[in-house]
């Protein structure tokens, strides 16, 4: 299953098993970028980034392997795009508050559910395509991306604590492994809108606060057309089709999946057996789950729920 939105497929090989304790947050490779960023007067050589990239964190080396990272494409991309490196800088800054609200929301997963696993994060700087994903290190976030990525949300703390709270539920969800043989449309609905209701329950909000914001009002509208699509095969008016327009945004299913998600755990008398449903769900229970959930286009639902009783 596809990680966030700059369409890129996410690697789930993870370990780790579930603990009282905040996972490890590391941020030494930004640290070390900047560091040669800075030497490199803002275009560093080839040569210099591939030091960076060589002497990097495992999860940065697991990156690299992902992305095909080299220190010629890293200069390239920076040549192409300074602007975002320069101004990725500015979200060092918020670091520190984003390492300590993660060190708050996350356990929380652990708390609702027993099996959570609980790798490390790494943030790290990369060429500019990918804000978040997973791999075998855990959870890797892209500084440079994730901090240009404004339109998910213009409050950059907020934007990296839900965006890597919904990574983390991706850690959990055993479909997101994998991508199913013949998907359709309300599959991948169910398991972006999952990663994004649990993510607020566990952190206070969605990753996708522009989407909820240009719903408002549309609800009917927008679920109506999903209800008539979500056999389909075409993924693209729906996922992993970018920023979108003002008059259409991308990823709107993430969105509907959140609703379908949140209508079945209102809807569920036991909310802890409802959660290890949401993160269990497989292609083939996702009708099923769309039934039990009770979800109709423009349901009227809370804005916000409560995590289960101790």
């Amino acid at each position: 299953m596809r990680s966030w939105r700059l369409a890129l497929v996410g690697l789930f090989a993870l370990g780790g098993t579930a603990s009282a304790a905040a996972p490890e947050i590391r941020i030494q490779d930004v640290i070390d970028f900047y560091r040669v960023y800075d030497a490199g007067q803002g275009a560093p050589t080839a040569a210099a980034l591939q030091g960076y990239l060589d002497h990097g964190s495992d999860g940065l080396r697991q990156f690299t392997g992902l992305r095909h990272l080299t220190g010629e494409s890293m200069a390239a991309a920076m040549e192409k795009h300074p602007k975002m490196f320069a101004d990725a800088k500015t979200c060092l800054d918020v670091l520190p508050a984003v390492k300590r609200r993660l060190a708050q929301a996350l356990p929380r997963l652990g708390q609702i559910y027993p099996q959570a696993k609980f790798p490390p994060i790494t943030i790290l700087v990369g060429q500019g395509n990918t804000g978040g994903t997973t791999s075998a290190s855990g959870v890797l976030v892209g500084l440079e991306a994730l901090c240009g990525a404004s339109w998910m949300d213009p409050n950059a703390e907020d934007r990296f604590v839900h965006l890597v709270a919904h990574e983390y539920i991706h850690v959990q969800q055993p479909a997101a492994q994998t991508e199913p043989e013949n998907p359709v449309l309300l599959f991948p609905a169910l398991i972006e809108g999952g990663a994004e209701f649990l993510a607020e329950l566990i952190s206070g909000d969605v990753g996708y606060v522009r989407l909820k914001a240009w719903t408002k009002g549309r609800e009917k509208e927008v679920e109506t057309q999903f209800a008539a699509d979500m056999d389909t095969a075409n993924m693209k008016p729906w996922l992993y089709n970018g920023v979108g327009t003002e008059e259409r945004p991308g990823d709107l299913a993430y969105w509907v999946g959140y609703r379908i998600t949140k209508a079945y755990y209102v809807h569920a008398k036991d909310k802890r057996a409802a959660i290890a449903r949401i993160l269990t769900i497989d292609a083939d229970m996702a009708k099923a789950f769309l039934a039990d959930s009770g979800w109709t286009p423009g349901m009227a639902l809370p804005d916000k729920v409560a995590l289960p009783s101790p």
